[in-house]
């Protein structure tokens, strides 16, 4: 369903909020991406910090699948080509958050058409970032950047068209593939020979009930 800022309210805090603080192998919270941040006054409230956040990302990064690397959450990639698709913004804003000790977790699935059934033609991810006051409060940045009339919509608002498939990064499984943690989870993994096999063909359609 829709979520909307006005309707978020505290909740009991998760008791691995903490890992929501941490680095992952392409989201540091130190060094050259938390840099970019250091010249702003940081707000009082870890809301108005966030939305600061939101703003920065927006204004600093530009939806754009041009540039070679784009597509795998990597906020350094983020951080000097200024550019990418939903991973490389949300990862971005997720070190950016950290860094400041906003938890924010990173969520990825598939957005649905407004018909009643359909392929779908590609994964989209968004973020969540933790308040006391609000409770998760969830952004979608890139969208945002899409659709500018939106900006304001997109903090604190997500539409109901969507669907989650996994939330966090490097991810570990039971058992664990040969090749290591992933990325993050969207499609079929697969593994020949212990290495990960990562073009392969699927599809993924929809149905309302």
């Amino acid at each position: 369903r829709e979520m909307t800022l006005a309707e978020l309210s505290s909740s009991t805090k998760p008791v691995d909020l903490e890992r929501f603080l941490k680095p992952s192998s392409l989201v540091p919270v130190s060094g050259k991406v938390t840099d970019i941040i250091k010249h702003l006054e940081v707000p009082q409230t870890p809301l108005d910090s966030a939305r600061q956040l939101y703003n920065f990302v927006l204004d600093y990064m530009v939806y754009d699948k041009s540039n070679p690397g784009y597509g795998r959450g990597d906020s350094l990639f983020a951080c000097d080509a200024q550019t990418g698709n939903c991973t490389d913004f949300h990862s971005l804003f997720s070190s950016l958050g950290r860094f400041r000790g906003i938890p924010v977790r990173f969520e990825i699935g598939y957005p649905l058409s407004l018909d009643s059934e359909g392929e779908i033609s590609g994964y989209h991810c968004w973020a969540f970032f933790w308040t006391d006051e609000k409770g998760w409060v969830p952004v979608d940045i890139s969208e945002a950047d899409k659709n500018p009339t939106k900006k304001e919509y997109f903090f604190g608002n997500i539409d109901q068209n969507r669907v989650s498939i996994s939330t966090g990064r490097d991810l570990l499984f039971e058992p664990q593939p040969e090749s290591g943690p992933v990325n993050y989870f969207v499609k079929p993994l697969l593994e020949v020979d212990g290495s990960r096999v990562e073009e392969s063909e699927f599809k993924v359609q929809f149905r309302n009930l």
